[in-house]
């Protein structure tokens, strides 16, 4: 299907620092590249590249590029998905999930959708939790005056 084409799917290894093509093709990384995202987060990604897309039977499933196929990987955004992803696939963190659905996703897609609440403007564990602290106690006030 579409999905053995997405980068996720792709074969990287490690040790040499290069992802697998669907077709077999090493895709080497080109550079390092940091940018800031619109909120000022500053970010680090991987590019790679694949060497030669021409005359691939598989091109047109694989990416509508003009040039030979790329791909950006944030390695240490991976590396937290993947720490995540062992955490909610334990039994206490699929205790978790089933808990979180009714308890908070609601409150938390009202004060960000509601309230426009999309990323934290203050650093630090302690201002974040102040942060937040003062959303959700709007968020009550406001529900005791409803």
């Amino acid at each position: 299907g579409k999905d053995d084409f997405h980068r996720d799917s792709l074969h990287y290894n490690e040790k040499g620092d290069y992802y697998v093509c669907p077709m077999g093709q090493r895709m080497e990384k080109q550079n390092d590249k940091k940018q800031r995202t619109k909120s000022g987060y500053l970010q680090y990604t991987s590019v790679y590249q694949a060497q030669n897309c021409n005359g691939c039977p598989l091109r047109s499933l694989c990416h509508k590029s003009a040039n030979h196929r790329t791909i950006q990987r944030n390695h240490k955004l991976e590396r937290h998905k993947e720490i995540a992803r062992q955490r909610l696939n334990t039994e206490l963190g699929e205790q978790k999930r089933i808990q979180r659905t009714a308890d908070v996703e609601p409150v938390f897609a009202h004060i960000k959708s509601n309230r426009n609440f999309e990323r934290f403007t203050h650093k630090g564990i302690q201002k974040a939790e102040l942060e937040f602290g003062l959303h959700a106690l709007a968020h009550n006030l406001k529900k005791k005056v409803a």
